[in-house]
């Protein structure tokens, strides 16, 4: 900081003019006028005072969300946005609620009725659709089989039927698994009726919120209910994500296999041609899989807290 030079006289008057400027909302002309000084003599004292420390800006808000952290995470990574909660790591069932709350809000003001809105299933996706309390009127499409486990509440069907009700719009949904046993078997289900038609509306998305998991036990639920064998083989081929079933590799790359044609989902191409897709990731555990993801340009949005936002920054600086 650069001292202000001059005697007492002198630094009354730079913070008497920095009030009427920053706090009283008057122009340089005015104070110039004012204070019987050029304009330019004004504006040289306004600068001595932001550099001499005298004048410190703050942009704080009093809610949740850290103002400065989203927009570092959002210019660093180029994101089109990001949302980061100021909330520690806790357990995952109360990180979920947290981000649910802040994706629903964000969700509730970026969706307009000109918009298809595409939804994955994931654990954090259904927190934030059980939050919605409001959203344009607009058709909503399920990206994603559903994954029928005892520790699974809710399915994609639910999801996107819950908020398609609360939007009005129509519901392209479809009755069929996330993933199954084999590609001939995935083939067939996605030539049936239903599931053809909602695929059909993959093209026209253009907001989606999707789920992302780390390709380990317990950080992915799409690891969790395949094989030993299938995780193993995508884990050889270096997938590190899991973005609603499109593997991609630490890279960002897309990962194709013979795994993946078992998985009945959106696949790269299709989330490629999104204009927004958000999703909603948590956990410390999960950082080169939010890292892989942003790389790979299929996620442009983020909605996140705190401890992962400054983990994927430590990493760049």
């Amino acid at each position: 900081m650069e001292p202000i030079t001059g005697g007492p006289a002198q630094l009354v008057l730079t913070a008497s003019i920095a009030r009427r400027y920053y706090v009283d909302g008057r122009s340089k002309v005015e104070i110039a006028d004012e204070f019987r000084l050029s304009r330019f003599k004004v504006a040289r004292l306004l600068d001595q005072a932001r550099s001499s420390g005298l004048v410190r800006i703050e942009i704080s808000h009093p809610g949740n969300v850290d103002l400065d952290l989203s927009a570092r995470l959002q210019e660093t990574f180029g994101l089109r946005r990001a949302i980061v909660v100021d909330t520690p790591e806790v357990e995952p069932a109360a990180l979920r609620l947290q981000l649910g709350k802040a994706a629903a809000e964000l969700l509730t003001e970026i969706v307009t009725a000109d918009d298809v809105l595409g939804l994955a299933w994931a654990r954090a996706v259904t927190a934030m659709t059980d939050q919605l309390t409001s959203l344009a009127t607009v058709p909503v499409v399920q990206l994603t089989g559903a994954l029928t486990r005892p520790d699974v509440e809710a399915n994609s069907v639910e999801l996107v039927r819950h908020t398609a009700r609360l939007s009005g719009g129509p519901a392209y949904l479809f009755y069929a698994p996330l993933v199954v046993p084999d590609a001939t078997t995935a083939r067939a289900l996605r030539q049936q009726p239903e599931v053809a038609e909602a695929i059909s509306h993959f093209d026209a998305v253009t907001k989606a919120v999707v789920g992302l998991g780390s390709w380990a036990a317990g950080q992915s639920t799409l690891y969790d209910a395949m094989d030993a064998d299938a995780c193993e083989q995508l884990q050889k081929r270096g997938v590190v994500a899991d973005i609603s079933g499109v593997f991609v590799d630490a890279k960002g790359v897309p990962v194709q296999s013979k795994v993946t044609d078992r998985v009945i989902a959106i696949n790269a191409e299709q989330m490629n041609a999104i204009d927004e897709v958000i999703a909603i990731p948590y956990g410390l555990a999960k950082v080169e899989a939010v890292r892989a993801a942003v790389r790979s340009g299929l996620v442009n949005g983020i909605v996140t807290h705190s401890p992962l936002a400054r983990a994927l920054l430590d990493e760049v600086y």
